[in-house]
């Protein structure tokens, strides 16, 4: 993965027109709605803690 991934769409408006926002990384801005937003990675999931998932 890389220090910067960027994400395709606007959560907002699912424009495509994303560019970073200032200096702190996760911080995006989308041009055609106007709006700036943070993603932020929380971590991975337990499958064993989703209920109704089978294991393979």
């Amino acid at each position: 993965m890389t220090t910067r991934a960027m994400p395709y769409h606007c959560p907002y408006c699912a424009d495509e027109d994303l560019r970073p926002h200032g200096e702190r990384h996760g911080d995006w801005e989308c041009r055609s709605c106007l709006r700036a937003f943070r993603l932020s990675f929380i971590g991975q999931l337990n499958p064993a803690t989703i209920p109704g998932r089978r294991e393979a």
